[in-house]
């Protein structure tokens, strides 16, 4: 009799077992999205990023602490909705790329070989990782801590937005492409900003309640999080005050971007700060003070400051997601160019919504879900309903140890090297007895006829934010006589750059040169050398970026004169 209970207690266990594990494996729910909404909705989604910085881009960094006024916002024109040239569209359809000729099941490596040969201009992590990357650190130790100071800043959630467009309802996948593309550049706080922004896209095809849609991105990342705490204030202080946003702005400011205990892994200045969690509440207050309001939510999140043009185009393209392209109004998108290429891409708009329905028919089946065709042939997505799984909480200040992945000799030589242009003749024609050294390839470094209403211009770069372009010479300094090194140096207008000079590894002057300087793009330079008379130096002029924006260096007349 015992052993008839006991056999049939087992028995009971074991069908409850059974079930139990069933029911992990096969969801209870499942959500259907016809194509034809799935694309409407997606369509939306790349139309609000493009919005956002085209209307953002002229205040980016320009408030920084302090609220954009109403009357400093750009008037809206329907042109600006065509933005092929911004890094906040492009460097995400590097990951797009990567996934339609490998598949989701790409390695971190290939996806780190295919960024490593992006030629467009980069900043902060993005930069980090890709020299990390050309010098032979294989991902994820690229968006390491121990290798880049910019791990936390705001890269990967700015360019996030294709993970949840092409993962309709499915939050893992989301998850899954910040581990594999986010790791490249970010690490802790800086992938979860990422994954929080996709889960809100991702759940923007079934949702349009802002809270639940920031709710659904708080669920795919790590609650321990700074990033986590830093939304779940925001939230919060939305509930105690939610019709004024300024108020909130307040006590967003003084926690999370005065307060240097939330700023304790930012490559950020006293008032710059470029850290992915400060511009992550800007775009969760346009969303939720935003009250579904197209108009409103992009002012919102612009106005916040700091990083005013990516912040309002996440924020419009989660919001624009849940209104679909037809509810759009029409002067966000009539003059949309569809048959223009996004910069460094294979895309037009169209080629590129192609691209992103192409890449959700098989998330959603590899995700367990599946296409139905009607008898007339109209199709639907068939998804289904899954917890989200967070990636393991790291942080940056305290981080795991690192992989020791590095790329091999093979995957190396599909890989641009880490270092600059070479000059080659172009350096003894301008400036004969000079060698140029750590120059970057971007805005065409060499020698122009003309520039800026001068001829023969040298045009240099800095290699990185950290490691400036030098012009290098050892020269005699007479022992009579005044000796003075005499040259110009010229500004892009919409940025500045340091001149560094050293000699013998001192730094004997530096000066800005940048908008106060140089008001007409051109600075006169001239340093006495009178001390170093008789003696053999090493002289070094070094185009130093100051902020990495437009720090391109122009040198007209360079020489060394004795009177």
């Amino acid at each position: 009799m015992n052993h008839q209970r006991l056999g049939a207690r087992t028995l009971l266990l074991a069908v409850t077992a059974a079930a139990t594990i069933a029911s992990a494996q096969e969801p209870a729910e499942l959500r259907r999205l016809p194509l034809a909404e799935y694309r409407d909705r997606m369509v939306a989604g790349w139309v609000g990023q493009m919005v956002g910085v085209g209307w953002g881009a002229p205040t980016e960094f320009k408030f920084r602490g302090r609220i954009l006024p109403e009357d400093a916002v750009p008037v809206w024109k329907p042109g600006m909705v065509n933005q092929f040239d911004q890094d906040d569209l492009y460097v995400e359809m590097t990951f797009l790329r990567t996934l339609e000729e490998h598949g989701f099941d790409v390695s971190r490596r290939r996806a780190g070989i295919d960024f490593a040969n992006a030629k467009y201009k980069v900043w902060h992590a993005n930069r980090g990782g890709r020299d990390n990357l050309r010098a032979g650190i294989a991902p994820p130790d690229s968006g390491h801590p121990s290798f880049t100071r910019h791990a936390d800043c705001i890269d990967y959630q700015i360019e996030a937005d294709y993970s949840g467009l092409i993962a309709p309802g499915l939050p893992n996948t989301v998850i899954e492409l910040g581990e594999l593309f986010g790791r490249v550049m970010n690490y802790g706080d800086g992938v979860y900003a990422g994954q929080f922004v996709g889960g809100m896209y991702a759940e923007a095809f079934f949702e349009d309640d802002p809270r639940k849609l920031v709710e659904a991105g708080l669920r795919c990342i790590p609650a321990g999080s700074e990033y986590a705490r830093c939304i779940r204030d925001v939230l919060a202080w939305y509930t105690g005050n939610p019709d004024d946003w300024e108020a909130t702005w307040h006590r967003i400011e003084a926690k999370w971007n005065l307060n240097r205990d939330h700023r304790k892994f930012s490559c950020t200045t006293d008032d710059f700060n470029i850290d992915a969690k400060l511009n992550g509440a800007y775009i969760v207050m346009g969303l939720l003070y935003g009250e579904r309001d197209p108009e409103r939510t992009l002012l919102i999140s612009m106005r916040c400051g700091q990083d005013s043009d990516c912040n309002p185009s996440n924020a419009a393209g989660v919001l624009f997601t849940t209104l679909g392209f037809d509810a759009l109004p029409a002067r966000y998108h009539s003059a949309l160019e569809r048959g223009k290429r996004f910069s460094f891409t294979a895309y037009d708009f169209d080629a590129l919504i192609a691209a992103c329905e192409k890449l959700a028919r098989v998330a959603v089946e590899r995700a367990g879900g599946k296409i139905e065709r009607d008898a007339d042939g109209t199709e639907t997505m068939v998804i289904p309903v899954v917890a989200p799984r967070p990636s393991p909480l790291v942080q940056c200040w305290d981080p795991g140890p690192v992989a020791g992945a590095r790329f091999t000799a093979e995957e190396m030589k599909e890989i641009p090297p880490l270092g600059g242009v070479d000059f080659g003749e172009v350096i003894e024609e301008f400036a004969p007895g000079w060698e140029v050294l750590h120059c970057g390839p971007y805005d065409e470094p060499g020698l122009r006829g003309s520039w800026g209403g001068r001829e023969r211009v040298l045009v240099t770069h800095p290699f990185s934010d950290g490691v400036g372009c030098t012009l290098r010479r050892r020269v005699t300094i007479p022992g009579t006589g005044r000796t003075s090194l005499r040259l110009a140096v010229g500004r892009d207008p919409r940025g500045s750059w340091d001149l560094l000079v050293r000699a013998d590894g001192r730094e004997i002057h530096r000066v800005s040169v940048d908008e106060r300087g140089a008001p007409q793009r051109w600075l006169e330079v001239a340093i006495d050398l009178s001390e170093f008379a008789g003696r053999s130096i090493e002289l070094e002029l070094v185009n130093q970026a100051s902020g990495w924006r437009w720090e391109t260096g122009y040198w007209h007349g360079l020489e060394l004169v004795t009177e």
